[in-house]
């Protein structure tokens, strides 16, 4: 909501705790402690602009019926020089109160004089959040659930941005353990097969047509220069020439997706300064460990986890969790942020735990790791299931996906749904330039805002700012419930925010478009009486720039014609 429509909720509350102070004074109420009661924005509009449930909550503290607690509390409730025009008391004594015209002219005055700062607030205190997403692994290229946790990761550090906090995108590079084993293996295979066809291929290696094309490559660069040298040799060249391949070709596709990383932190850091054997250090420190058929063993079912999990191999080799534990370690204590928020594929509802146990034995508050689980995305083309690429006839990969519709529509799509629900994307939907495409529908509604202002230009018409008496012109349902949505964007930035959701944005915005589109199929902008004109433009104007915000925040453009 807008910083006017929490200030008027502020005004009204002191001057209903100041009626009811005016009401024990008068001998009207009993004294005593007020109890605590609400204001909210009813559901049926006939039910005013707010309402309170304050005389029912105070009826045991002022000893009377809650319609007399009412009654008492309107007699000296006092709206004057506020932007409420009346009270009334309904049912078994609800208290509804209207607002005044100047209301939705101050409402607008608010959206035009934040441009494209409206819709920022400072509810995030500048408290310092990272927010790590996609992690892909480097060995292969990104998959649809990348597309999705890209999508999703993106748009929350934005919303997180615009709500008043201090965000940071980083991006997990997993260059050290099994996976790089075994990308190695697969490469050397691949290599040794050009020069001997009868090398097999390990039936768990990766068998990617990439891992072929890196081989190949480097024997085109380099010849047979590999074969005389030991296995360990060998593999360590070619994941040494084609690890930071992948790796630029993950950052060049996110890149293709508007996604701009602040950091790109490596696995192999955490190795190489001694973190993660400071980590397995500290945990055997805090007496939390112990050996089992030669494993080392952390006690995390004394912190929650549902069992014990194992920190060292009988091999003498860490597992993937404690890396894993390390990195987090960093985050929250060693780069000191506040807050450290996780974007996680379905398959990680157990890793959770696990990494909130082995936080909570190194002594670092555990709630301060936040983790969104991301369901499975589906991909549909005229109601059937499809795997494959409809251009390459390979399996769907981010960058196919953004090869076969347009790059808004992936982004807009992909934050359809909250991240914890399963999700179909429909191709043929995506790609349509139709109201029955979202991102177009929204779309549209900014690109016919910006082609009624240019007609007006076109005709000569001299646009203004109106004064207050003509914005009090915009009397209309469709004016009141369009300014009314306007006043809730900043609020509901927030209430994202704090439920890690940029679902809620887009369903905002999306609303937002179809209040325009009644507005304007009910009400002319271009009319004879030019103080009205002016109020309607001014209003086509503030939806205008509030759609361009919020497109801007999800880094969908927002175009001027379509």
């Amino acid at each position: 909501m807008s910083k006017l429509v929490l200030q008027t909720q502020e005004i009204l509350k002191n001057r209903i705790l100041k009626a009811i102070e005016a009401a024990v004074a008068d001998g009207e109420l009993a004294d005593g402690a007020v109890p605590e009661f609400i204001i909210e924005k009813p559901a049926n509009k006939l039910n005013g602009d707010y309402s309170t449930n304050v005389a029912m909550a105070g009826a045991r503290a002022f000893h009377k019926a809650p319609r007399m607690i009412a009654e008492s509390i309107l007699s000296h409730l006092d709206l004057d020089k506020t932007l409420f025009e009346r009270a009334e008391i309904a049912g078994p004594g609800f208290i509804n109160l209207f607002l005044s015209q100047k209301y939705y002219g101050e409402i607008l005055k608010d959206v035009i004089a934040c441009g494209d700062g409206y819709g920022r607030s400072d509810y995030g205190e500048g408290k310092r959040i990272l927010v790590e997403f996609v992690s892909a692994n480097p060995t292969g290229p990104m998959h649809i659930g990348n597309a999705r946790g890209g999508a999703i990761g993106d748009c929350l550090a934005s919303v997180l941005d615009w709500a008043g906090y201090e965000v940071k995108r980083e991006f997990y590079i997993n260059d050290a353990g099994n996976q790089i084993e075994k990308f190695g293996l697969s490469l050397e295979t691949r290599y040794l097969q050009h020069f001997d066809s009868g090398v097999e291929m390990p039936e768990d290696a990766y068998h990617g047509a990439d891992i072929t094309e890196h081989a190949e490559n480097y024997i085109a660069e380099y010849g047979d220069r590999l074969l005389g040298l030991d296995s360990a040799e060998r593999r360590r060249a070619l994941v040494d020439y084609a690890l930071p391949k992948n790796i630029e070709g993950l950052e060049r596709d996110l890149g293709r997706y508007r996604i701009k990383y602040d950091n790109w932190f490596k696995e192999s850091t955490l190795h190489n300064d001694g973190s993660v054997e400071r980590v397995i250090a500290a945990l055997k420190d805090r007496g939390v460990t112990y050996e089992q058929d030669g494993a080392l063993w952390f006690k995390a079912s004394e912190y929650g986890n549902d069992k014990d999990i194992v920190l060292i191999r009988a091999n003498g080799l860490p597992t993937y969790i404690v890396p894993d534990i390390a990195y987090h370690y960093n985050k929250l204590v060693t780069r000191g942020f506040d807050r450290a928020i996780d974007v996680l594929g379905a398959d990680h509802h157990g890793y959770v735990p696990r990494m909130k146990a082995a936080l909570t034995a190194l002594g670092v508050d555990a709630s301060r790791l936040d983790c969104v689980i991301m369901q499975m995305v589906r991909l549909v083309r005229e109601g059937e299931t499809i795997k494959l690429s409809k251009r390459s006839g390979k399996a769907i990969t981010l960058n196919t996906l953004i090869d076969e519709v347009p790059l808004d529509a992936a982004r807009f799509f992909f934050n359809l749904r909250e991240p914890n629900s399963h999700f179909d994307f429909d191709l043929e939907l995506a790609a349509k330039q139709s109201s029955e495409n979202p991102v177009y529908y929204v779309q549209y509604a900014h690109a016919r805002i910006c082609s009624i202002i240019k007609k007006a230009q076109e005709q000569g018409i001299a646009l203004r700012e109106p004064t207050d008496e003509e914005l009090a012109l915009l009397s209309s349902e469709e004016e009141r419930d369009l300014i009314t949505h306007l006043s809730m964007l900043t609020g509901e930035i927030v209430s994202a925010a704090k439920a890690y959701d940029p679902a809620k944005i887009t369903h905002y915005v999306i609303e937002l478009a179809t209040l325009f589109h009644k507005f304007y199929n009910a009400n002319r902008v271009i009319v004879d009486d030019e103080g009205l004109m002016m109020a309607r433009f001014y209003l086509c104007k503030a939806v205008r720039d509030t759609i361009k915000n919020i497109l801007t925040m999800l880094k969908i453009t927002a175009p001027e014609e379509m």
